[in-house]
């Protein structure tokens, strides 16, 4: 172990700047977790329990595929409304016992909901979802409409 070397400053009294850098590898670490997460917004910074999710397409369907671990399909709530899909739940962690210390916490409990907005529109009526080992795979048809149609030139 080093020692600690506190340096005085005539103004500013006296620093350890060990302390300092310690401090300022911690904000850069959370200004990490910004930029690689996508500049999240404050709600989903606090909250850390939003699902992480991919949405793909091919001709006819949307597919939401959504992460969520531990739980159970009906932990989930899942609505749809006009071009929106709304994923809702809670998320719960046993107990780790008491007088424990954490030395990384990620993990976090809590209620979430997830609204993701699709790009075109979509036939409510025929959507299906299923669960398997966490994984939550949506299948929201596109309406008649929204699929591309081939026009024949004569």
């Amino acid at each position: 172990m080093f020692p600690r070397n506190f340096i005085k400053l005539p103004g500013f009294g006296t620093i350890d700047p060990f302390a300092e850098m310690a401090q300022m590898r911690r904000h850069m670490d959370a200004l990490s977790d910004l930029f690689l997460r996508g500049s999240p917004t404050a709600r989903e910074i606090s909250a850390g329990v939003f699902p992480l999710v991919n949405i793909t397409e091919n001709r006819n369907n949307y597919y939401v595929r959504a992460e969520l671990p531990g739980l159970k399909a009906s932990d989930l709530d899942i609505q749809v409304t006009g071009k929106s899909l709304a994923i809702s739940g809670e998320r719960s962690i046993p107990p780790e016992g008491e007088n424990v210390k954490y030395h990384r916490r990620e993990r976090e409990a809590g209620k979430f909901s997830r609204v993701i907005s699709l790009p075109g529109e979509i036939d409510n009526e025929r959507i299906e979802a299923r669960m398997t080992d966490g994984l939550l795979t949506v299948v929201v048809p596109k309406s008649e409409a929204a699929r591309p149609r081939q026009i024949t030139v004569s």
